[in-house]
């Protein structure tokens, strides 16, 4: 098997293990009574996070640990400029009172000991992972403690695309999330193996094939969430899933890969480009959220963010 097509074979696989993964874990919660909102910001969020904890897990443990940063670098900055970006071109996207008051916040704070710790330790040491995976239970306890206690607002915010699966039984449910993790496991191997081939035989560093293409396949689940939500105006699922994945993709990815092996930094530039285009474009998020256009983000923004990501590809390829 040729690389191209190893790399290609583990992103089809990488997505539909992610859209099963999706399927299988919303309904369980559904079931469960869980707002959309919390499913969004957790369970929705976790879910399309699982490619990237596949990739990254495996990346580390062949020993390219800057695959692993890549992809959660990347595909952070590809979920707030090309998929939120889209998201706000087809639809007007509301951001609600919890996501300006506590999940962009985290979302800031968590990108800032990210970067402290990278710099500090110039990787990921084993403790810092089990801290990161703490502050995400921590987080997530904090989101359904705060969301039971709106449990009216919590009931209406149910939509169609949820309900849809929320029919499942039982065993159908379980048996969609074990065909995701099994997809997502062997989609993980393929694309992993085909990015270091790729890397050798072209000559281009592991860095760069990660934080474009790997990013942006790990990516898909992400987009593909927020259009149908921003589609059906569930704003919050669109949003809360985007913001709770980058949070995941921070705290859960590189908390469980770092708690079993420790990150290294092999590519200085991860660091310096990548990681310092990460937190800017976190804050111009922000800026968007809290003044320019309060409480949404506009389609002129939507624009701007997608502008803001087609430079970073050019200046990371250049």
């Amino acid at each position: 098997m040729t690389p191209i097509i190893a790399l290609l074979l583990g992103l089809v696989l990488l997505f539909f293990g992610g859209e099963s993964l999706v399927r299988g874990s919303v309904a369980i919660a559904l079931k469960m009574r869980i707002s959309t909102l919390v499913v969004g910001m957790t369970i929705v969020s976790f879910a399309t996070s699982a490619p990237e904890l596949f990739v990254s897990l495996q990346a580390v443990l062949d020993g390219s640990s800057d695959i692993a940063f890549g992809n959660v670098i990347g595909s952070n900055i590809a979920n707030i400029t090309l998929v939120l970006g889209v998201t706000a071109l087809t639809f007007r996207v509301q951001i609600s009172e919890q996501t300006i008051t506590l999940n962009y916040p985290v979302l800031l704070l968590s990108s800032l000991v990210f970067g402290g710790v990278l710099y500090y330790f110039n990787g990921i040491p084993q403790e810092v992972g089990f801290l990161f995976l703490f502050l995400l239970v921590v987080f997530s306890w904090v989101l359904i403690s705060k969301s039971r206690r709106d449990i009216l607002n919590a009931a209406t915010d149910e939509d169609e695309m949820l309900l849809e699966v929320s029919d499942d039984s039982l065993f159908k449910s379980l048996g969609f999330l074990l065909a995701g993790i099994v997809l997502l496991k062997f989609g993980a191997d393929y694309l992993v193996d085909g990015t270091i081939a790729i890397a050798k035989k072209f000559e281009i560093s592991e860095r760069v094939i990660a934080v474009t293409v790997v990013a942006i396949g790990t990516s898909i689940p992400e987009l593909a969430t927020s259009i149908v939500a921003a589609l059906k105006k569930e704003d919050n699922l669109a949003v809360g899933n985007l913001i709770g994945s980058n949070i995941f993709n921070i705290l859960a990815v590189l908390g469980v890969t770092a708690s079993i092996k420790e990150i290294n930094i092999i590519d200085a530039e991860i660091f310096t480009f990548d990681y310092m285009w990460m937190i800017a474009i976190t804050l111009i998020v922000g800026l968007f959220i809290y003044t320019f256009s309060k409480s949404q983000i506009s389609r002129k923004e939507g624009i701007v963010l997608l502008l803001i990501y087609i430079s970073y590809l050019y200046f990371s390829l250049s």
